[in-house]
């Protein structure tokens, strides 16, 4: 149902200290990179699933009050690496790493420097 996601930023060279390592504990990387945003999806697609962006018209990049994008991992200790990975690189803890709703609902919570909120979730168990 979702093409992509796109996310602001007040300052990409920041944002790409905190996503390119983030990204990577879930198997993803840069696939573009332009002079005003960088996207993220898996080695060797052509189309990011997820932008990290300056905001097109030049207005600050502020956070949606309820908005999160949760992103797949497909082990428990990728939601535990991707949580270190954001809490080591500029980001802040809103749930540490755990069970939620369900024996296989294994999630974090955290935001990156601009705000946004972020979750890695893994529904399989361990």
């Amino acid at each position: 149902m979702i093409l992509y996601a796109t996310l602001g930023t007040n300052d990409l060279i920041r944002a790409r200290r905190f996503y390119d390592p983030v990204m990577a504990t879930l198997g993803n990387i840069a696939v573009f990179e332009g002079k005003s945003e960088v996207g993220y999806g898996k080695p060797g697609d052509t189309d990011p699933s997820l932008y990290v962006t300056t905001p097109y018209d030049g207005q600050p990049a502020t956070r949606g009050n309820g908005t999160m994008l949760a992103l797949t991992a497909a082990k428990r200790a990728a939601v535990d690496a991707f949580h270190t990975a954001a809490l080591a690189n500029g980001g802040s803890d809103e749930g540490a790493p755990g069970l939620r709703y369900s024996a296989d609902f294994y999630s974090c919570y955290v935001r990156d420097p601009d705000g946004n909120k972020l979750s890695a979730v893994c529904l399989a168990p361990d």
